[in-house]
């Protein structure tokens, strides 16, 4: 029989090799690569200690606060960790850092040692012992009283501190009477905003409010927000005000939703009162309570009639400019907020130079501040 079983093993043919190479296990190869690609990073997370994952921080210490504020009383109770967003700063830049003591500046344009109160950041604005107060002191005098009924402009140009040169320039072909609102972030801030009142500009400090549409609309680091605790604000707050020293108060940057609630504006408002400072809304918000926390507090306050470059080009800025001239005729004086482009600056510049011969003087903003 053909398939008989008796049959020797031995005995039985053999099938042929085919030639054909034996198969690599790949699947098995790349489950090892895996494996150790895995196991290297669990190593690392347990070796390396940086839950930060490389972002910049800054440890920012508050270490005194003046005694008219509780809240603000609170907020020395340790230092608060700032972590920078990993897109806040271009690639190999660092973020901002501390401001010197104002003893070592030697600048006689940064902020006075008694008006000054030093935190880890630098000094903020404070009551001196003799009850001077920094928006008193850093106001630029009127060269001569302003005569009764004679109407007076007021002019503030925004957004300058980020761009040196274009601050520099402002700085150059504006008037004195022309007040400057720096925003917190240029690298150069205290020596831009020296230069700026060496050349007798009254100086102002931009701070950040929350608007209706954040953060899609977004003012910047450190925006004070509603609905956080009011530590947490005034963390920011003292913060921004460190950035430079000089200014006689604050103007909005935005924050139509944070100066329209009163428990998140008042502990900002309160602190301004119990600093001396001053605060000028920019007028964008019918519905800030600027005006009532100002008087509650006893802060130096005005409103900005007008913002003058909406159109960005010469004819509708002077024409923009015109308006106000009507309104401080009118009304015996006016207010008009511009943006640090340079067309807005050579405008009001040119502008400037014709304006006393039709009967406005032009002032420094803490003039029009009641």
């Amino acid at each position: 029989m053909a398939n008989d079983l008796s049959t020797p093993l031995t005995s039985r043919k053999r099938k042929p090799n085919s030639g054909k190479p034996r198969s690599i296990p790949l699947a098995r190869i790349l489950l090892g690569v895996i494996v150790l690609a895995v196991g290297g990073f669990m190593a690392r997370l347990m070796l390396v200690d940086d839950p930060d994952g490389g972002r910049p921080t800054q440890e920012v210490a508050i270490t005194s606060t003046r005694n008219g504020n509780e809240l603000a009383n609170d907020v020395t109770t340790g230092p608060v960790t700032i972590t920078a967003d990993p897109q806040q700063y271009p690639a190999g830049e660092a973020p901002l850092t501390p401001l010197v003591p104002t003893a070592s500046t030697g600048d006689p344009y940064a902020a006075l040692p008694d008006l000054s109160e030093e935190t880890a950041n630098g000094p903020i604005p404070r009551i001196s012992t003799t009850g001077d107060t920094p928006f008193k002191t850093y106001s630029t005098p009127l060269a001569t009283p302003l005569a009764p009924g004679k109407p007076a402009i007021a002019i503030i140009v925004t957004g300058l501190g980020i761009n040196e040169q274009g601050s520099l320039d402002a700085i150059d072909q504006l008037p004195e009477a022309v007040t400057l609102a720096f925003a917190p972030y240029g690298k150069t801030l205290q020596s831009t905003v020296s230069s700026a009142r060496s050349s007798g500009h009254e100086v102002l400090l931009e701070v950040p409010l929350e608007p209706f549409d954040y953060p899609q609309n977004d003012p910047g680091p450190q925006t004070l927000l509603t609905g956080e605790q009011p530590r947490a604000n005034l963390d920011k707050l003292f913060w921004l005000m460190a950035r430079f020293g000089g200014y006689v108060g604050l103007i909005n940057n935005m924050g139509a939703r944070f100066t329209a609630s009163a428990a998140d504006f008042s502990p900002m408002m309160e602190e301004l009162g119990s600093r001396g400072l001053g605060y000028v809304d920019d007028g964008s918000s019918n519905r800030s309570l600027a005006p009532q926390l100002a008087a509650g507090n006893k802060v130096p306050f005005s409103r900005a009639d007008l913002v003058i470059d909406t159109n960005p080009a010469r004819t509708p800025i002077l024409a923009a400019l015109g308006s106000l001239e009507a309104k401080a005729l009118q009304n015996g004086s006016a207010i008009g907020i511009v943006s640090a482009l340079p067309i807005s600056v050579q405008s009001v510049a040119e502008w400037s130079r014709e304006l006393e011969a039709k009967g406005i003087t032009l002032v420094p903003i803490s003039a029009l501040m009641k």
